[in-house]
C-alpha cells in the first residue's frame, strides 16, 4: 500500500510549475480567441484608459456596437492582458481590436485605418455595420 502511495505522488498532472503555466496560459489564450470571435467587432479594454475610450467611440460613431470586454473588471483580466501583449503584440495591451474574429490591432493601428479609410471597410465586410 505504501509503495502504491509512493508511485501515486511520483505521477502529477502538471510535473512543475512551469508547465502549468504554459496549460495556463494556453487556457486564458482560448478564452480571448473565443470572446473575440463571439461578435464582429470586440475590443478588450481597461474602464481607465482613455485611448480605449476614444477607440470605443470611434467605433459607435461609424454605427459599430462591439463587444466590450474591460479587463479590469474581468476576474482573469490580467493574465488575459498578458497573453494579448505575449501572443498578439499588442502593446500596450489594451486597446486590443478584433474584427471578424481577426486581431487587428490597438489604438494606432486603429487610427491608422481609420484616416485611410479602411476601417470602415473592415467592419462592412465584418459584418459589423451594414452601410
Amino acid at each position: 500500500m505504501k509503495s502504491q502511495i509512493s508511485q501515486h505522488k511520483n505521477k502529477k498532472p502538471f510535473a512543475n510549475k512551469k508547465n502549468f503555466q504554459y496549460i495556463f496560459l494556453y487556457i486564458v489564450m482560448d478564452r480571448v480567441k473565443d470572446l473575440a470571435s463571439k461578435k464582429a467587432a470586440v475590443i478588450f479594454t481597461k474602464s481607465s484608459c482613455y485611448m480605449c475610450h476614444s477607440i470605443k467611440q470611434l467605433f459607435y460613431e461609424l454605427g459599430a456596437s462591439p463587444a466590450v470586454y474591460e479587463l479590469d473588471n474581468d476576474s482573469y483580466g490580467r493574465e488575459m492582458e498578458w497573453a494579448l501583449r505575449s501572443n498578439f503584440g499588442c502593446n500596450p495591451s489594451v486597446p486590443a481590436v478584433f474584427i471578424g474574429g481577426k486581431f487587428i490591432g490597438s489604438s494606432k493601428d486603429i487610427i491608422s485605418l481609420h484616416v485611410d479609410g479602411s476601417l470602415k471597410q473592415l467592419l462592412m465586410d465584418a459584418k459589423a455595420i451594414w452601410f
